[in-house]
């Protein structure tokens, strides 16, 4: 039972490492025609430690050690674990990965400790013959367990150790990739079953005939009733519940993520654009730095250096380096144990099982996100010398300790990533035969005896809910689901009132709701409790008991509640008042912490009715959220609801002069459809004299402006002025918008202004661009490309000037245009005959580029380079956005392979950064990368100053292209020589 590896020793194996990336990377082939290059001397075997060696390869921060509870031939390959009442642990072992589905070789494994040590010693094949199983958890005696397509329930009746009942509950999950199928089952404290649906996506049958889609989405369902509904969501593998039912989840190269709001509420409002529910919350990046102490695997390096070569497809992470970053970020797990130190309780752990190791972070709230910093600065908790460690997932364990699932194999990865020449010399079955379980306990452990709580009555099982263990808490709660409330409800009122922990009293109230045994008195005080998470789950249980006086009164004067977890409750559940009700609460929310973007979105989900009223209460305000305004205007334009339409009419009638910022913040926010009744009603009194005396105040200010280069200059009552000019014709207004494209305004003012010319239907606004192409960056050249894509009739008006040669067609990213026009029309043949005529040849391209890897570049040239082409996709340093992949280790990545994915962007996409084009109900065509999607709307974002958030309910028509969002033809903008300064600039960036 080693735990800490001497430093010598992790120096000396530190230094091999690094002697063998030096072999294999100053090592040249050459490929020729006659014979396909064998690496097999580079890829050497790796011979596999047993158990009880491996327990020397680890090295584990001070204060804990690491003991084997259970390992091959007891288990093989685990992926998966859950705990029953007993203490047994039931392991998922997936010993068909990667690639053998269909020999069925998965089983579900049940260990028992008989001798209460804490080593298991018994076990019994409880289910076999089952393909890629990934997911399980105990309910009822028995367990799911997922195995896409299916989710399955099986059941030991005679207690022999192995199920004699089994049955499918639902079937549709995804298998197209083995990497990510459904998994990590948890119960949450609502007494639903939770599971990731992870990138393979599902499609559902539901009992009333209909198709429930999961695609993006996570799902969760009552064992009861079976009734599942999709959940936010939507990462890879991983997925960990906190104290307080919040959710944390992870992908292979996004470590921490935190899912802010849940999907149920936003479906109440069709005309709600939801922000992304997940949200990368690591201090230190997504794709962080990790610091694994085993050796690299060969055929990760030799991998690493054919890619940056272009001699095997695939993506070049990590700036060409082929470790030292997360690449098999899985399993976060949030500590909910009480035998480690107090200040560890819900510390966040992630496993990387691609380089050995264990990380951890601490979880800070800051509003209604929370940050995850790194603990272990230049070090992680736990690491192994021995690559063959696979720690897949992890789990909170009966003992108060945390249990690591180590799959224990020679290779992990997906085998469409290993390139042939590579993959004939290893072997990835390699450990299909081996496995073994961990456990971190601290220094000073010891023993507990297991738990029996299949054998406590009901007023036990409440005594547990106070528990300083989740896992008992999390156990008792379930197994008083199973059984029933009948005699346990007298002691959970007790427990609401007098429970010592908070996590109790949210256990207790939730009891009491699913029993329907929650009396207002009780939820009154609740309401009161003394914890933020107590009073913010009160508030969801008062859902359905909104019909008593005395919660209503209540909850509106929680407006003032000093939390912001409390305050994001309440506004989504006001949204089950009257109108009458709920309306002044939430126009109080709005106006207390104005432009916070996911409680506008919360205060938005509860005005499916009355958002006429409330934008109107808040646009009056001193400091109104202008982005709630925003939303709410958007509805209405999308709603049509008379009276809304009418309250706004009325307002503006009596609208003083000196409200001009107000009336246009309105005016300007609505986006009248085609033939609508607001279309109607804005060319009539009070509407039009309201938009004429914005205009003209508008005009005035954008007469006086005095152009500037500098973004800080650019006012907000500028840039209001700007969109004021939605409102006028075409014909008056897109000559100053035209003026304001001048190369000697700011960046900010010229998108915007295209972002205006791009609202208007005439053919003046495609007109107006062509004849300022000439003296737009490349930057704005794009903009300025997609919002004439974005008409069919300005695509004809484009191809008119390309083919009289008034714009070069070389500029232009005729792969993107193509998958925009519909197959077949004649706009499309148009394009095809101009692309044919150009032809250009994107691999010649690239040899002929190659030459500027001969040449030492200018970097303070090459950072102009950067700025002006690239930093509104890619961030170096302090400058640019992240929206593409992070090349802020650029220098480490290699020249060669630089120069391919700017020239050669499609050789190989990433799914992650695929262009999508989605067809609007006004006629739009909008592209860009699908970067979130709710049930209630999407997002697509071409750059980082065009994003554009639709509501399903404007949505045609939305598909993939196929193609990278990255633009072909950029050597178009980058001559050779300015190559050259930007590679030199990137090769020296940190």
């Amino acid at each position: 039972m080693s735990t800490h590896l001497p430093h010598r020793s992790v120096v000396w194996i530190q230094a091999l490492t690094i002697a063998w990336i030096l072999v294999v990377l100053t090592t040249s082939y050459r490929v020729t025609f006659a014979a396909e290059p064998d690496y097999a001397s580079e890829l050497p075997r790796i011979k596999p430690l047993s158990p009880k060696a491996a327990l020397d390869s680890f090295r584990i921060q001070p204060g804990f050690r690491i003991e084997q509870v259970a390992c091959e031939p007891m288990v093989t390959d685990p992926i998966a674990m859950a705990f029953d009442e007993q203490g047994r642990l039931f392991v998922v072992e997936m010993r068909g990965y990667s690639e053998d589905e269909n020999l069925n070789l998965g089983r579900i494994r049940r260990l028992t400790d008989k001798d209460g040590d804490g080593v298991f010693d018994h076990a019994t094949t409880y289910v076999d013959q089952l393909s890629w199983p990934t997911a399980i958890a105990c309910y009822n005696g028995g367990v799911y367990v997922g195995v896409a397509p299916d989710i399955r329930y099986y059941r030991d009746q005679d207690d022999d150790g192995r199920a004699d009942e089994e049955r499918i509950v639902y079937s549709g999950f995804g298998r197209g990739n083995v990497q990510g199928l459904l998994n990590s089952f948890h119960w949450n404290l609502d007494h639903q079953l939770y599971g990731a649906t992870s990138s393979s996506g599902a499609t559902l049958d539901t009992p009333n005939g209909q198709k429930l889609s999961l695609r993006g989405r996570d799902f969760a369902f009552d064992p009861k009733t079976e009734a599942m509904i999709p959940v936010s969501g939507g990462a890879q593998h991983g997925l960990s519940i906190n104290g307080w039912g919040e959710r944390f989840v992870c992908s292979n190269s996004d470590h921490l993520q935190y899912v802010v709001f849940d999907d149920r509420y936003l479906i109440r409002n069709p005309f709600l654009a939801a922000p992304s529910p997940r949200i990368s919350i690591a201090t230190d990046g997504p794709q962080a730095p990790v610091f694994r102490q085993s050796p690299i695997e060969p055929w990760r390096i030799v991998r690493t250096r054919l890619r940056v070569a272009g001699e095997v497809p695939g993506p070049v992470e990590g700036g060409g380096t082929p470790a030292g970053y997360f690449t098999g970020a899985t399993g976060v797990t949030i500590y909910r144990g009480n035998a480690w130190p107090h200040e560890d309780y819900q510390l966040a752990y992630v496993c990387d099982v691609g380089s050995n190791l264990v990380h951890r972070k601490r979880l800070h709230r800051q509003g209604l996100r929370y940050s995850g910093s790194r603990i272990d600065e230049g070090d992680e908790f736990l690491t192994s010398t021995d690559i063959w460690f696979r720690p897949v997932q992890l789990a909170n364990a009966p003992d108060g300790t945390l249990y690591i699932a180590d799959m224990y194999r020679e290779v992990i990865e997906h085998p469409a990533s290993l390139p042939p020449i590579i993959k004939k010399h290893l072997d990835l079955t390699s450990g299909r035969d081996r496995g073994r379980i961990y456990r971190i306990v601290p220094d000073n452990f010891q023993q507990p005896a297991l738990p029996k709580l299949h054998e406590a009555s009901a007023r036990e099982l409440v005594a547990t809910l106070d528990h300083a263990n989740d896992w008992h808490r999390e156990t008792a709660a379930r197994l008083l689901y199973e059984r029933g409330w009948q005699q346990a409800e007298e002691d959970l009122q007790k427990l609401v009132r007098q429970g010592k922990h908070p996590e109790a009293r949210i256990r207790a109230l939730r009891a009491l709701q699913a029993a329907d045994a929650l009396p207002d008195s009780l939820l009154l005080t609740a309401l009161k409790d003394s914890h933020e998470q107590v009073r913010r789950h009160t508030i969801e249980c008062a859902e359905s008991q909104l019909d008593s006086p005395a919660i209503r009164e209540h909850l509106a004067a929680m407006v003032q509640d000093e939390s912001m977890p409390v305050r994001f409750q309440l506004a989504f559940s006001l949204g089950g008042l009257d109108l009458k009700d709920r309306l002044g609460p939430l126009v109080d929310l709005a106006l207390d912490r104005p432009n916070d973007l996911y409680l506008d979105l919360a205060i938005q989900s509860s005005l499916a009715s009355g958002a006429g009223p409330a934008l109107i209460q808040i646009v009056e305000s001193p400091s109104p959220s202008a982005n709630l305004v925003s939303r709410l205007a958007r509805q209405i334009s999308q709603q049509q609801d008379k009276q809304d339409l009418q309250d706004l009419a009325g307002w503006l009638q009596n609208l003083p002069p000196d409200r001009w910022r107000a009336a246009t913040t309105v005016l300007t926010s609505l986006r009248p459809q085609p033939k609508s009744e607001l279309q109607r009603a804005m060319n009539r009194e009070p509407w039009k004299s309201a938009r004429r005396d914005v205009l003209d105040r508008a005009h005035q200010l954008l007469d006086d402006h005095q152009p500037s280069a500098s973004d800080d200059k650019t006012s907000s009552q500028l840039t209001l002025a700007i969109r004021a000019l939605t409102l006028g014709d075409a014909e008056r207004e897109i000559p100053r918008l035209r003026r304001l494209l001048s190369p000697t305004e700011s960046s900010s003012l010229q998108q915007l202004s295209l972002q205006v010319m791009g609202q208007f239907t005439s053919n003046q606004v495609a007109e107006a661009l062509i004849d300022e192409w000439p003296q737009l960056t490349p930057q704005r050249r794009r903009s300025a490309f997609d919002t004439i894509v974005s008409r069919p009739a300005w695509q004809d008006v484009l191809l008119t000037a390309i083919e009289s040669e008034r714009i070069s067609a070389i500029e232009l990213d005729f792969s993107k245009w193509k998958s925009i026009v519909p197959d077949g029309s004649a706009t499309q043949q148009r394009i095809e005959r101009l692309a044919t005529s150009l032809n250009p040849d994107r691999e010649r391209i690239l040899e002929e580029y190659r030459i500027v890897l001969e040449t030492k570049g200018d970097v303070t040239a090459g950072a102009e380079v950067f700025k002006k082409n690239c930093s509104s996709c890619h961030r170096v340093g302090d400058v640019g956005y992240e929206l593409g992949p992070n090349l802020a280790a650029m220098r480490n990545r290699g020249p060669d392979a630089i120069l391919t994915n700017v020239l050669v962007p499609n050789r190989e996409v990433n799914p992650q950064y695929m262009n999508y084009i989605a067809t609007t109900s006004d006629g739009r065509v909008i592209s860009g990368m699908l970067t979130s999607e709710t049930g209630s709307s999407i997002t697509l974002r071409s750059d980082n100053q065009n994003a554009h958030t639709l509501t399903r309910a404007e949505i045609e028509e939305l598909r993939s292209t196929g193609k990278s969002i990255m633009p072909e033809g950029l050597e178009a903008q980058i001559d050779k020589a300015a190559m050259t300064n930007l590679l030199s600039f990137l090769m020296q960036s940190e």
